[in-house]
């Protein structure tokens, strides 16, 4: 009889497979432990919560403790050699309200006048709140120090509170508003325009206006121009302008911030060219909402003009 014996294999191989028709045992130790799946489960949470805690307080920390100090060189083709090496101080979206008060303020007006510069450029969302709420907190803007003085625009945030009102508390303190004006200074032009947003927003709140800002000026001069928006940088090219400085993206502040900023904004942070244009943008000095930043520290960058003649 050539029929396989029970449990063999064909070819007369007769080894126990072990196979006897029910589920395999599990092997002693092996057995499955829900108190050791927990256990892993509440480690691995727990030890996420302390890192997510750990990251937001270190991003808390780096915006309370105010921005550093970044230095970035622009050549210019028309700067004159007497300008070579003018410095100007940018600063963006301190965003003055509940949590940054004067003493943000103070800390960035130290900072500023720090770096000695020539000039410096507030480039618009000062504040999120009214001048009756926060013109206390503003107020160390009028210690800012430099040798051609300080200059601003405004920024979205500012027609959310009455750009109008905070227009004229900045001149009380001793800031020059740029309201799509103009300004000659030793080997350039300085201009700033409204921010966008106040488009449609009445006599109180005229948009940019390029022509009025730049239309009647010498063009062998070289120009900077304050614009809150890094998108406004394409009306600055068609008008001309060399070198237009920026603010409004925060570097995107949390992430996916950055990925979300560079759908809206050409550049996100530092310096870019578009055509005979460049383009640079801080990262700004505050927050927006939660007062956190990580991977975008705030700053305050010192822009050196450099001639390019001979």
């Amino acid at each position: 009889d050539d029929t396989p014996a029970p449990g063999s294999r064909p070819g007369g191989d007769t080894r126990d497979t072990g196979d006897t028709g029910g589920s395999r045992a599990e092997p002693a130790g092996r057995a499955a432990d829900p108190s050791r799946r927990l256990f892993i489960a509440r480690t691995v949470a727990g030890a996420a919560a302390v890192a997510g805690l750990g990251t937001v307080g270190y991003g808390a920390y780096g915006v309370l403790d105010g921005p550093t100090t970044k230095r970035v060189t622009v050549p210019l083709a028309k700067l004159p050699r007497s300008a070579h090496g003018f410095r100007v101080a940018v600063v963006s979206d301190i965003h003055l309200g509940p949590v940054l008060g004067r003493s943000h303020t103070r800390r960035i007006v130290e900072a500023i006048n720090r770096t000695q510069p020539d000039l410096v450029a507030i480039v618009g969302d000062l504040v999120d709140g009214s001048v009756e709420d926060l013109g206390p907190a503003a107020e160390p803007l009028a210690g800012l120090r430099s040798r051609h003085g300080s200059y601003f625009v405004t920024g979205n945030h500012e027609y959310f509170s009455g750009a109008g009102q905070w227009v004229d508390f900045v001149r009380e303190l001793g800031v020059h508003p740029l309201e799509n004006a103009r300004v000659e200074l030793p080997g350039f032009d300085l201009a700033g325009v409204n921010d966008i947003s106040a488009e449609g927003e009445g006599p109180a709140g005229q948009g940019p206006d390029y022509d009025r800002a730049l239309g009647d000026r010498d063009r062998s001069r070289a120009s900077v121009l304050l614009a809150h928006q890094p998108v406004m940088v394409h009306a600055a090219a068609d008008h001309g302008v060399d070198l237009q400085l920026s603010g409004h993206t925060h570097g995107g502040q949390l992430w996916p911030g950055p990925y979300l900023a560079a759908l809206a904004n050409p550049t996100v942070a530092g310096l870019e060219r578009y055509g005979d244009t460049q383009l640079y943008v801080t990262r700004g000095a505050g927050a927006w909402g939660p007062p956190v930043r990580v991977g975008a520290e705030s700053d305050i960058t010192v822009v050196t003009l450099a001639s390019k003649q001979a």
